[in-house]
């Protein structure tokens, strides 16, 4: 792997949305019907238009997170990964996106303090997943530290009430990633990387799977539809990573993504 690598990954993740993603619109669309449907179809043709043009899909081209699973060689991939940063902002090219919170500064490579934001998993996987998130659907996530009490019911009541309350702002229809247990930072994580999974996956847990699917059902019973003006299609999905957590706390993590779930992977040899 090189930086041309890294850059062209950057091109095609906000150029081009996956293949899974792109099908789960188009299913969508054939069941929607007036505006809705009008909204379904110019989505798509402006999934076309990106993709044809080479052109990024949204204006937000968000801020760009590496989940890298390898056995070494951390600190040389880190600097590749920088190096294709500051050539994408100017090659694809990225809205320069990354501000000092405090005074509001733009360094203008969409780097700067703990940039970029890397996850590193010692594996033998060797892969990089790239994940693309705007500001829409990042502003309307939440955390929420349970009591162990509330139970699957606490993290469902979660669940449909932060998709309910971020309503046509992360821009509909979404996919909802839900992250439980670790520590508050790591079920955010672990929402973050459920948003990896390929839509028409099935999770290996059974309980969870049919958690997934009752949850997206009642997120669809809302009625939010595309873009916020209504309709059968809320949310493409929902995606459940988790991890052991301590006996006296329950963190819950629901990540919000706008319908351009852009994402990509570089397998490392």
């Amino acid at each position: 792997m090189n930086v041309e690598d890294i850059v062209e990954a950057i091109r095609a993740l906000e150029c081009d949305l996956p293949k899974d993603v792109e099908n789960k619109l188009l299913l969508a669309k054939e069941k929607e019907e007036g505006l809705s449907r009008m909204i379904m179809e110019a989505i798509l043709e402006n999934v076309k238009y990106a993709r044809e043009n080479k052109i990024p899909i949204c204006q937000d081209t968000g801020i760009i997170e590496f989940f890298v699973s390898c056995e070494e060689k951390f600190s040389e991939i880190r600097k590749m990964i920088i190096e294709g940063i500051k050539r994408a902002t100017e090659e694809v090219p990225l809205r320069k996106n990354t501000v000092n919170p405090f005074t509001r500064e733009n360094q203008g490579e969409n780097l700067g303090r703990f940039h970029p934001i890397l996850h590193f998993e010692n594996s033998n996987e060797a892969k990089i997943d790239i994940l693309a998130k705007g500001a829409g659907s990042e502003n309307v996530s939440c955390l929420s530290m349970l009591d162990p009490t509330c139970g699957i019911e606490g993290i469902k009541k979660l669940v449909i009430q932060t998709v309910k309350n971020a309503g046509r702002r992360p821009c509909p229809p979404i996919v909802v990633g839900v992250g439980v247990g670790g520590t508050m930072e790591k079920a955010i994580y672990f929402a973050k990387r459920a948003l990896l999974r390929e839509l028409n996956s099935k999770n290996p847990d059974l309980n969870l799977r049919e958690l997934e699917e009752e949850l997206l059902k009642e997120i669809n019973k809302l009625g939010i539809g595309p873009m916020g003006f209504g309709g059968k299609t809320t949310a493409l999905g929902v995606l459940i990573e988790w991890g052991h957590c301590h006996t006296a706390s329950l963190p819950v993590a629901v990540n919000i993504q706008c319908w351009a779930l852009r994402r990509r992977t570089i397998i490392l040899r």
